[in-house]
Order: C-alpha cells, then structure tokens, then sequence
C-alpha cells in the first residue's frame, strides 16, 4: 500500500499547522493499493524519537475498508484509540526542543473488523492484528522547535 499526504513528502516536515504548535488537527491522507479481502483499515502515528520511547500520537482503527482517504481533521471515522497523552484523538508533533523528531503514519489493511473497546492502546491494537495484515504502507514525516 502506498500513503501519502498533500500536506507533506514522504521524509519531508510537516507543517506547523498539524502540530501542537499550530492548529494541532490532523494532517489530510490517502492511501492506494488497498487490498480486495480487506474488511478494515487501522491508522498508527507515532514518534519513535520521543525521549522517553516510542510516542503514540494518534490511532484510529475499524475503518471502513471503502474508505482511501482521511480529509483534514478527520472525526467520526473508525474507532479512535488511545495517545500517548491517555486522550483518544489526533494529538500532532511537540518534540522537546533539539533535532526534528520522525512522524511515521501507517496504514494496515486486515482481513478482519477488530471491535475493540475506544481508547485501546498501540500496545492492545498491535496484538490483535496480529496475523490479520493483508498489507500496509508508511508516511514519514519531521518536525523540530
């Protein structure tokens, strides 16, 4: 699966906007190759930089498999999971000052729904696609204050 974003290049930084130091909504993407078995799609952003590990900044899960895209500040699409910040939602990049921190946004098909409860956390998700992946695509993106 290939995902990208208008707002920004696979390795390139992301805008202000989609950050805590902006408007702080999620960035628009879409996806290709989406494959035909698929019964849902799930959506991870984190930081792997984070100083503290790997910091989750958004997880939507149960996405209808019809769907290829997610406008600018998404609501009401899939199940949203839990952040890092124990909120559900998109929470965007605030990296501590220092060298830009890597974005990756991520994209799984799976061959089935996962009806688990909001607010599950990557750790929870992570575990129950196992052995569902159809296929999957990445998005990279940097941000640094």
């Amino acid at each position: 699966m290939k995902l990208c974003s208008p707002a920004f290049a696979d390795g390139d930084a992301i805008p202000r906007k989609y950050t805590c130091d902006g408007d702080n909504v999620s960035p628009a993407l879409s996806w290709q190759g989406t494959p035909q078995a698929t019964k849902s799609l799930v959506l991870i952003m984190d930081d792997p930089d984070a100083p503290s590990g790997t910091f989750v900044h958004w997880i939507l899960f149960d996405i209808p498999p019809a769907f290829s895209q997610l406008r600018e500040g998404v609501r009401g699409v899939g199940m949203p999971g839990a952040n890092s910040y124990r909120k559900v939602g998109y929470n965007g990049p605030c990296p501590p000052p220092g060298p830009a921190h890597r974005y990756f946004f991520k994209v799984y098909a799976l061959d089935q729904l996962l009806r688990l409860r909001p607010g599950v956390i990557k750790a929870e998700l992570e575990g129950a696609m196992q052995g569902h992946i159809l296929d999957s695509g990445q998005l990279m993106g940097r941000y640094g204050r």
